[in-house]
């Protein structure tokens, strides 16, 4: 039998993707008896309702007039110093480059310094607009390409991703990049048909989006599709979450005469509940590094309607397992949405095809196992520097 790790884990304590995965990553970890200590500024949303094993610290750091913002990573990075002194920590799995990265980095070079303990390998993975976005901007884009080299082995959540930080950081560089993809996943037990109960009888045909309502989800755009698709029917639109772009989204409800048919549920965490009646999930992202809500609702055995952007397409597979429109016609996705509301027992069949897939290639245990062998591949390349070469799969 392996031996148990201990495993510190950061993330950003949010609903999006990055804390999801982390937080789901970090309870599978604990349940197959690993030692996780996760690090984050509040707790996130799936662990502050779990009762898993996982020990949360949270770092919110010093409030003090020389700091224009409270400096969480560094709070973060010194809580991890504390954890490792006391306990020991074989490994640290970064999800998101900016700052949790960073802060790994700093604190395997300051624990290099303490030779009672060895110091932690790092593992980072990237998500998206860490690489898109945010990484790739001029302020931060040398930083970022240092902190994909100096980590011990670095992931993407897609080859769309992988290949995005390529293009960004390694060819332009000519440092090279070595990232591996594993995928995003999703509990199959938690998000499954019929849960919290399909409705009977005659019901008005429903569709259902979940995002943090930025810009790069387009939940305006989205609501001027469904306006489209469904003129002159009784078909409701539930859309879930808060963001930047929520009070403009009401508001274009509004001018579109659509708030008697759309719902803005705000923060939800019982989201299997909230997805497994709809007869169709959309997602209308300019950028998606993956998609996980499309992924839980595929997982509730729900089709999708979405654009195909970036990693969406090797989730969904148009007219197989979903349904992808170009990401600037909104009237080809308007006429997807309007063919699966009107088509219930069509979209049924689409949404069984989708879970099948999901179990085949997304579920839980497959992709926190791929996770668990990559730490230890990492630690059995440092221990043995001649295999180091085996440390990283092959550039996507």
């Amino acid at each position: 039998m392996d031996p148990r790790l201990s495993i510190g884990i950061l993330c950003h304590p949010t609903y999006g993707g990055s804390g999801v995965v982390a937080s789901e990553l970090a309870l599978s970890l604990a349940e197959r008896g690993h030692s996780i200590h996760l690090f984050s500024h509040r707790v996130p949303p799936r662990l502050a309702r779990s009762p898993g094993p996982v020990e949360v610290h949270v770092s919110q750091g010093l409030p003090y007039p020389l700091f224009s913002a409270t400096p969480h990573d560094l709070a973060i990075t010194s809580a991890i110093l504390s954890v490792h002194r006391a306990v020991g920590l074989d490994v640290l799995h970064a999800h998101y480059a900016l700052p949790h990265a960073l802060s790994a980095l700093v604190a395997r070079s300051a624990a290099e310094t303490d030779h009672t303990r060895k110091a932690p390998r790092v593992v980072t993975t990237l998500h998206g607009t860490d690489i898109t976005i945010v990484g790739s901007d001029p302020s931060y884009a040398p930083l970022t390409q240092w902190l994909i080299s100096a980590s011990d082995a670095a992931t993407a959540v897609s080859q769309s991703l992988a290949r995005d930080t390529e293009r960004h950081f390694c060819i332009q560089t000519g440092t090279g990049c070595a990232i591996e993809v594993i995928p995003n996943f999703v509990d199959t037990e938690l998000f499954h048909p019929g849960a919290g109960g399909r409705p009977e009888g005659d019901r008005p045909p429903l569709a259902v989006h979940v995002s943090n309502f930025r810009a790069v989800k387009r939940v305006p755009w989205l609501i001027e599709a469904f306006a489209k698709a469904t003129a002159g029917t009784s078909a409701q639109l539930t859309l879930v979450g808060d963001g930047p772009d929520h009070a403009a989204s009401v508001r274009r409800a509004g001018e579109l005469g659509l708030s008697d048919r759309v719902r803005f549920l705000g923060m939800r965490d019982a989201l299997p509940e909230l997805l497994a009646p709809a007869d169709v999930f959309l997602l209308a992202s300019s950028e998606e590094s993956f998609g996980l809500s499309a992924l839980e609702a595929m997982s509730c055995g729900v089709p999708v309607v979405a654009t195909a952007v970036g990693g969406v397409p090797e989730v969904i597979e148009s007219g197989k397992t979903g349904w992808l429109a170009p990401a600037d016609d909104q009237d080809a996705f308007a006429d997807l949405v309007r063919g699966a509301l009107s088509n219930r027992d069509a979209a049924r069949a689409m949404g069984e095809r989708a879970r099948a897939d999901v179990e085949r290639r997304f579920s839980r245990d497959g992709v926190v196992s791929l996770y668990e062998n990559l730490y230890r591949r990492v630690l059995a390349a440092h221990a043995a520097p001649s295999d180091a070469r085996a440390l990283r799969a092959p550039s996507a």
